[in-house]
């Protein structure tokens, strides 16, 4: 009777574990599985063994190992049964404002642990997203409770958080993953979940994720579950990105057809894949760099390029700026017959 109620409990466990997103399920859990920016990890370790953990401010693009990394480290400080009391996490999709820090923050940093050594962990997940008010709040709640907490911020944006927390915390600098680092980890979870992955796969995945493991991992499970075979094509057209093969023809067709053919082909095209004129655009752009134009032309090009994407970004309609796009091609040919 004792083995089935145990094989019953362990079952929805196991399910749980199955159902969870990929990016959830290999989690690095603690310092020695994080596979980047190893020289902050060894400082980090060398912080905790020695007991001299300062606040600390880790800020980088998304999806490089900010929350793994200081999760990793409150699971090595603390045991499980008094993780729930030594740490608190706050994200900013709590609420963020003035009342928080002078609330459950305060009252957190302020209360000292019985029978427990040690200091206790604030983490702060996008703490760019914290008002001005909050962040001045912060830096006085931080300074008089040193002694037994310790905060640590985490953001996307430095230039976001206000100088006097800065120079209260030790900075670190979470970079883009590289590719020789991103693939040995993605191999993992391709041989862990049996994904069918072809090699132009690998490629399309870290070239989309630039620099991104979380996006790496959710574009590679969308794709798996989507057409169970991940290639550069199934990558591209989950993620709706330009295939390579597209814009090349995209190019042709501006740079050798006459406007109102250009126009209707790419219009087709865009239709036919639901592509976005900011993916075309940023693709043409590493294309333009590639192609031999003259200098006084490229710069030209580039600079109409420029007008179209900043245009784009303020919200204009596509299709006015995808005609001046090819305006600009077709003027860009005008110069370099009247060059040659």
């Amino acid at each position: 009777m004792e083995t089935s109620a145990q094989q019953e409990q362990q079952q929805p466990v196991a399910a749980k574990i199955r159902n969870l997103p990929w990016v959830e399920k290999y989690r690095p859990q603690t310092l020695n599985d994080l596979i980047s920016h190893q020289d902050i990890l060894s400082t980090i370790q060398k912080f905790i063994s020695e007991d001299r953990l300062p606040h600390l401010l880790l800020y980088g693009p998304p999806g490089t190992g900010k929350t793994s990394t200081i999760l990793a480290c409150a699971k090595q400080l603390y045991k499980d049964k008094e993780f729930g009391s030594m740490v608190l996490e706050l994200n900013a999709s709590d609420d963020r404002g003035i009342d928080i820090v002078r609330g459950p923050i305060l009252s957190f940093a302020s209360t000292r642990t019985i029978f427990k050594k040690g200091f206790k962990l604030v983490i702060l997940d996008e703490a760019d997203a914290m008002t001005q008010d909050a962040q001045n709040a912060l830096r006085r709640v931080i300074e008089k409770f040193t002694e037994n907490t310790r905060f640590c911020l985490i953001c996307n944006y430095l230039s976001k958080i206000i100088p006097a927390l800065q120079s209260r915390c030790t900075r670190f600098r979470f970079g883009p993953l590289t590719p020789e680092l991103m693939v040995p980890r993605l191999e993992h979870v391709i041989e862990e979940e049996k994904v069918d992955l072809s090699e132009d796969g690998m490629k399309a995945l870290v070239t989309l994720s630039s620099g991104d493991m979380r996006r790496a991992l959710n574009i590679l499970q969308s794709t798996n579950m989507a057409f169970g075979k991940v290639t550069e094509e199934t990558v591209y057209t989950c993620t709706g990105h330009p295939l390579k093969s597209d814009i090349a023809n995209i190019l042709d067709w501006m740079l050798n057809q006459d406007f109102t053919t250009a126009y209707r082909n790419i219009m087709e095209l865009k239709t036919l894949k639901g592509l976005a004129l900011h993916d075309i655009l940023t693709e043409i752009h590493l294309f333009v760099h590639r192609v031999d134009f003259p200098s006084s032309v490229r710069v030209h090009l580039l600079a109409k390029m420029a007008d179209i994407e900043y245009r784009l970004s303020v919200g204009t309609n596509e299709k006015i700026q995808l005609s001046s796009l090819i305006a600009a091609f077709q003027v860009t040919r005008d110069l370099i017959v009247t060059e040659a």
